[in-house]
């Protein structure tokens, strides 16, 4: 085991509620929820403001909303996520080549495998400097722990937080984790956890104290031996670079249970669509098709198909799919989807295409198309709670809510102050889906500021009567219930 604390561990602080924050200025300092807004959606991260109510990941939306009420619940933007994520790694992949993620926002550097540092000064100079470069990319915060080993450089980050840098100095770990509880160790759940309590085992300290054969009596050899080790501090895991993905997938959990055999085949079409943008964005592709289905009862189905050899064709896939959907029940409802492509490579067989050739137009049964057609719901805009949006007047701004044929949108950008509010007809051809914004602006140009219509500005007539309705305000507080996710039917999906 090394002796200078060079393994670095960085964690994001709030990293999607942090993200909704900087980029919605009237946000910043309250309140924020991101997740699935459904009654069946769970959070995905809270705010520093939100976790004061008692609020965390993975808790259940309905309870999250009866805790803090008034804070702004928003729909993830994944998409953005992953590009301000890319931009955090590649400043890690500039310390050092031994770069490992663990997700979007989570990641361990080997900082002496890059010669970024081979002691405790250089490491604390290494950990400050990436703050630093982190805030001035992306404007956000980060979490660091500088230890000696994985293990220890976790914990250290977790007491860091937030936006802090913690370094363990050799010579100190056991007297650090003495106290700590046994589920601060990797590999203790909340099954082992209990376990150990029962044992009288409740500290890493008696953990221990306990010694290797007790352990290993009590939890199995593997698991014995490595919790012994990492409650003396020895932990010889190293920074693996690059883990290779096993699989790409999506699902969606419905806020409704489907019970239309037609629309659970159309959402499998269309999840299937999104799993091949993930492949080709990835430049993968991939040898078995799986199919996940959740049933009203929580069931759960998996189905899987593996092709003659790998492919990212979006038809060969849904047509695998189609197959796989074919031989489950459904009968009673579906509340989740999924469609995922394992065996993963980075090249496609072309011969595959031959499995996806479209049925001739003239073998195919006569009045099909129409019968789909006739059963088709219209499609209708939908407009989510914290989607991007830009209005042809007044610029660029973000849901704030919808519901009753309207949707209420606060015209802001990451650069500008708090904006205003306007509410519009959900059908406004003025009003469109926008691309999220950068978090911080070019420094060769200055910021965005949001200028206001002429009409709006102090002493200036109305613009019309028929805008009569639109509410505009400059006041940034806490959201209203009302404004808090009202869509129903939403969809989410996790990466």
């Amino acid at each position: 085991m090394r002796n200078a604390p060079t393994i670095l561990h960085l964690d994001m602080d709030a990293f999607f509620a942090s993200v909704e924050q900087a980029s919605k200025p009237s946000l910043r300092g309250k309140a924020v929820i991101v997740g699935g807004l459904g009654p069946r959606g769970v959070v995905a991260t809270a705010s520093y403001e939100a976790r004061v109510f008692g609020v965390h990941s993975a808790m259940p939306m309905a309870q999250a909303r009866r805790l803090a009420p008034n804070a702004a619940y928003l729909v993830p933007r994944f998409t953005l996520y992953r590009a301000i994520s890319e931009q955090v790694m590649a400043l890690l992949r500039e310390l050092s080549p031994l770069v490992e993620p663990l997700s979007l926002d989570e990641a361990f550097v080997d900082l002496e495998a890059g010669g970024a540092a081979w002691d405790e000064e250089s490491a604390r100079r290494a950990g400050e400097k990436l703050r630093a470069d982190i805030r001035a990319v992306t404007g956000l915060t980060g979490s660091v722990g500088l230890a000696a080993s994985k293990m220890l450089a976790k914990i250290a980050s977790e007491q860091a937080k937030p936006d802090g840098l913690r370094l363990i100095e050799p010579g100190t770990e056991r007297a650090l984790l003495a106290p700590m509880p046994v589920r601060t160790l990797p590999g203790v759940g909340p099954a082992t956890g209990d376990h150990l309590r029962r044992a009288g085992i409740t500290t890493v300290e008696e953990l221990a104290e306990a010694g290797e054969d007790e352990l290993v009596r009590l939890l199995g050899k593997a698991h014995g031996h490595a919790l012994y080790a990492m409650a003396l501090a020895r932990d010889e895991r190293p920074v693996v670079a690059e883990r290779e993905a096993k699989s790409v997938s999506v699902e969606d959990t419905y806020d409704v249970d489907i019970h239309d055999r037609l629309r659970v085949g159309l959402e499998v079409q269309r999840l299937a669509d999104r799993c091949v943008r993930r492949l080709r964005e990835a430049g993968l592709s991939g040898r078995t098709i799986v199919l996940k289905v959740r049933r009203y009862d929580f069931s759960t189905l998996t189905r899987s198909e593996t092709l003659r050899g790998p492919t990212d064709d979006p038809v060969v896939i849904r047509e695998a799919a189609a197959r796989l959907l074919d031989s489950v029940d459904t009968t009673g409802g579906v509340r989740l989807l999924g469609v995922g492509v394992s065996g993963l490579a980075d090249y496609t067989q072309e011969d595959l295409f031959a499995q996806a050739m479209p049925v001739p137009a003239a073998e195919e049964p006569e009045g099909a198309v129409e019968a789909v057609v006739e059963r088709a719901e219209p499609v209708e805009r939908q407009w989510r709670a914290g989607q991007d949006v830009r209005h042809a007047e007044y610029g660029h701004g973000w849901v704030q809510g919808s519901g009753l044929g309207r949707v209420t949108v606060r015209f802001e950008t990451p650069q500008s102050p708090p904006g205003r509010v306007r509410t519009f007809f959900a059908d406004d051809p003025a009003l469109e889906p926008a691309d999220p914004l950068p978090l911080v602006s070019d420094p060769c140009h200055p910021p965005i500021r949001l200028g206001l219509p002429s009409g709006d500005r102090q002493g200036a007539p109305p613009r019309t009567p028929e805008k009569a309705a639109d509410q505009a305000s400059s006041d940034p507080a806490s959201l209203p219930k009302s404004w808090s996710g009202t869509l129903g039917g939403e969809a989410t999906s996790r990466p």
